[in-house]
């Protein structure tokens, strides 16, 4: 397996963080990892740092798409081949990042989405965002010409060549679906594997049933925005 990285961007998980370290800590893989602490106000770096695990903490809230964008730009330096993100709530299952990884190496992929949708289990979720997800789906996979199914995963893999686009052009906000049509854009080819999630068990979302709306709108902009932008040279 190549030398592989894992991003965890966190933001007030002090709940939860130990148990997605130690999760990961179980994977049979050389993984190493890196918690983004996005000017979290509770003991979130300590509880990383009681693992010794690396914490690299900001100086602010920056939001989940600067917090993203650090862990790559880490990576990046550190000369990781890849990297996996996976979120600091517990949803995502560390146990299946070697079939993301695996589904890279197998298909050639750029960047492989870990999906919900995909697969016989399904994902339950609220009829908002049910209604984000289809819209996502719907105006993606025409302006990509492929169909993704899950346009808001937080669990993704990247070779170092995604990597190197990502620490320079990831968007601040929101940042899932906006990415997924930079990267196809600017030829990055992009696959999806099914996984399995589960409920957060602490805190609430940022995006909330008030600001579902105002999330939706503002996303389909910046990418009605991107489809006007050059190619960037990767």
């Amino acid at each position: 397996m190549a030398r592989v990285l894992v991003i965890i961007p966190a933001f007030n998980e002090s709940r939860t963080i130990g148990r997605v370290l130690d999760e990961v800590r179980t994977v049979p893989a050389d993984l190493d990892i890196v918690v983004i602490d996005d000017g979290s106000t509770d003991h979130t770096a300590d509880e990383v740092r009681k693992r010794g695990e690396i914490v690299i903490p900001l100086p602010y809230n920056l939001g989940i798409g600067g917090a993203v964008q650090t862990g790559f730009r880490y990576a990046l330096r550190k000369n990781y081949e890849a990297a996996v993100r996976i979120d600091s709530d517990g949803q995502h299952k560390p146990g299946e990042i070697p079939c993301l990884i695996d589904a890279m190496q197998r298909t050639g992929a750029d960047v492989i989405i870990g999906s919900r949708f995909l697969g016989t289990a399904g994902y339950t979720t609220s009829p908002m965002r049910r209604m984000g997800v289809a819209v996502f789906t719907f105006i993606n996979s025409m302006i990509l010409r492929q169909r993704i199914t899950d346009n808001t995963s937080g669990f993704q893999a990247f070779n170092r060549r995604a990597i190197r686009f990502l620490a320079e052009n990831y968007p601040h906000d929101f940042p899932e679906p906006e990415s997924i049509v930079l990267l196809s854009r600017n030829g990055f080819k992009i696959a999806e594997v099914p996984v399995c999630m589960r409920e957060r068990e602490h805190g609430q979302s940022s995006i909330s049933r008030l600001h579902g709306p105002y999330y939706m709108i503002k996303v389909l902009l910046a990418i009605f925005v991107d489809l006007f932008k050059e190619r960037i040279e990767s």
